[in-house]
């Protein structure tokens, strides 16, 4: 079957040397053959993703022309504008595949307005909005190794799309022949017919002034003396993250040479995630030399922002996802309600196994925090009620521990452009009155007390991975812990039972123990991954980490 897949593609003109070089290079090699062609990419909830390369296995254009074509054939059940907003960030092939997707869009009579220049995810939302489209696609593998490329499609809100449009999408790729099933006429085609258009000036600039009108303290980075050092990872963040930054006062910013331009081998660091250390290496030596305020970095597709904040003692120290989420939370609160700015009844969103911090947090300002499963969309999905209910203005921020922050209901997806001016300014309104990002952390600690995250990941990698993940939530669930390292478990909240959860069904599992501490355990939905998500309390930081290092040594033999 695969072998006569295999030689279909062989004898096809596939339009691209780099396919038919790998091709002619994997005659012969049945385990080769195999992986690229047994099984097909699987259009999920966030689209594609998978490594580049030959085959119904692997991102190139025929993939990509074939996604296209089922959401093609969504839109037009759709009525509305007909029309689909299109961005790429700089992995390798993102603007072939960019256009080999308004090819088909295009040929299936749906108008287009695709970006010229690389632009990152929260513009693609924004754009899809702007446009009043049907449907937005982004190329993009996130923060994945350079090997990959992937496709995240979007709805007319500018939200992640709906499950239920994924399975329509997914049902026309079953029906569509990877190699002749998909509509398509050539970009210069779809250009002259006038169903390709580019992102015109309009929406570029109203995109920066939705995110300049969420600042909190308008015109105070000016006069702050801020020093920073960013970093885009060679992604799409340099032209709008320094914009905005500019825009709003601060002009010292020295960037990372090695990592300004857009560049998909990402050859400085081989994980271009600013949740790790590896990514954000130069950007700190260069914080050191330079005596830096702030050292801040954009991942790929600049949705997530990761920081290093200067210590009193002049180190510099990673703030993790919550901290900032946390200390972004109290700066937006504490800001607009001296501005007078805070709106009746605020709302923020975060997910489920974000810290517990931010609802002490929350309530300290009066403000109702929202719960919702992981992934952005369900932050949008929450400002999309408020927006049907006519109180978008309710909402003031939403944000995710894995670096995604969110304040405005301008886009539904999140930001790294509003967060990294946000943070900036954070910086330089602390600076402002003697004090630092980490002089208030500090605070916000011996205030609420002294919570310590951490995230361990299990790997089960090969055929039978899912299998034994499943095994394991299973066993969870049939015989629930009582105890972890000598702490009663309090409360078990099971995701998978929407009824007491008042959420959509997820496969998450979260333990309350007695002390406080909690315990999440949810497996990856894009890898072959069980996370859990620990959350202890402590008077200090060394005995909060002792507590989670005994917690996870209870958890290991469950998972194992």
């Amino acid at each position: 079957m695969y072998q006569d897949e295999y030689k279909r593609w062989a004898a096809a003109d596939l339009q691209d040397f780099d396919l038919n070089q790998e091709l002619n290079a994997i005659a012969g090699d049945d385990e080769a053959i195999k992986d690229r062609f047994a099984v097909a990419l699987e259009f999920g909830t966030a689209g594609l993703r998978g490594t580049l390369g030959a085959g119904t296995n692997r991102m190139n254009i025929w993939v990509v022309r074939q996604a296209t074509q089922g959401v093609a054939d969504w839109v037009k059940t759709q009525g509305g504008t007909q029309t689909v907003a299109i961005s790429y960030d700089s992995r390798l092939k993102g603007w072939n595949f960019a256009r080999a997707a308004a090819g088909v869009l295009a040929a299936n009579g749906i108008h287009v307005r695709i970006y010229d220049e690389l632009m990152p995810v929260p513009a693609l939302s924004f754009a899809t909005r702007y446009y009043k489209c049907n449907a937005g696609i982004m190329v993009t593998a996130s923060h994945n190794p350079a090997k990959y490329n992937g496709y995240k499609a979007y709805g007319p809100d500018g939200c992640q799309l709906t499950d239920d449009a994924v399975a329509v999408v997914y049902d026309v790729i079953q029906k569509t022949d990877v190699l002749t099933g998909a509509k398509y006429v050539s970009f210069a085609e779809g250009v002259e017919k006038g169903l390709i258009q580019f992102v015109g000036d309009d929406c570029k600039d109203a995109f920066y002034e939705a995110i300049e009108a969420r600042q909190v303290r308008p015109g105070l980075a000016k006069t702050a003396g801020l020093k920073l050092v960013y970093s885009p990872l060679n992604g799409t963040g340099l032209v709008p993250v320094t914009r905005v930054l500019k825009d709003i006062g601060i002009t010292d910013i020295t960037i990372v040479p090695e990592q300004e331009y857009p560049n998909g081998y990402f050859t400085t660091c081989s994980y271009p995630n600013p949740e790790i250390f590896d990514a954000l290496k130069m950007g700190l030596e260069l914080a050191k030399k330079e005596n830096a305020d702030l050292m801040l970095a954009t991942d790929p597709d600049a949705d997530r922002v990761g920081i290093a904040m200067k210590c009193p003692d002049g180190s510099y120290e990673l703030v993790t996802g919550n901290e900032m989420g946390v200390l972004l939370l109290d700066y937006i609160c504490q800001g607009r309600q001296e501005k007078g700015t805070l709106p009746q009844k605020p709302v923020a969103v975060m997910s489920i196994v974000s810290t517990p911090l931010a609802d002490k947090v929350a309530a300290h300002y009066g403000v109702e925090l929202r719960h919702v499963l992981t992934g952005f969309k369900w932050i949008g999905d929450q400002i999309a009620q408020l927006e049907a209910a006519g109180e978008t203005e309710r909402f003031i921020f939403g944000f995710e521990e894995s670096y995604g922050y969110l304040a405005g209901p301008y886009v539904r997806d999140k930001d790294a452009v509003i967060a990294s001016m946000l943070i900036c300014e954070m910086a330089a309104y602390y600076r402002s009155i003697g004090s630092s990002i980490k002089q208030r952390l500090e605070e916000i600690y011996q205030q609420y007390g002294r919570y310590y995250n951490k995230v361990d990941a299990f790997e089960f990698p090969g055929l039978s991975g899912m299998d034994k993940m499943k095994g394991i939530m299973a066993q969870l669930r049939q015989t629930p812990p009582t105890e972890f390292a000598g702490k009663k478990v309090v409360k078990v909240t099971d995701y998978a039972e929407p009824a007491k959860t008042g959420l959509p069904k997820a496969n998450v599992l979260t333990y309350t123990l007695d002390d406080g501490a909690t315990i999440v355990v949810r497996p990856s939905g894009t890898e072959p991954k069980i996370k859990t998500y620990f959350t202890t309390l402590g008077k200090d930081l060394a005995e909060a980490q002792a507590e989670k290092d005994k917690l996870a040594a209870a958890v290991k033999p469950l998972l194992a």
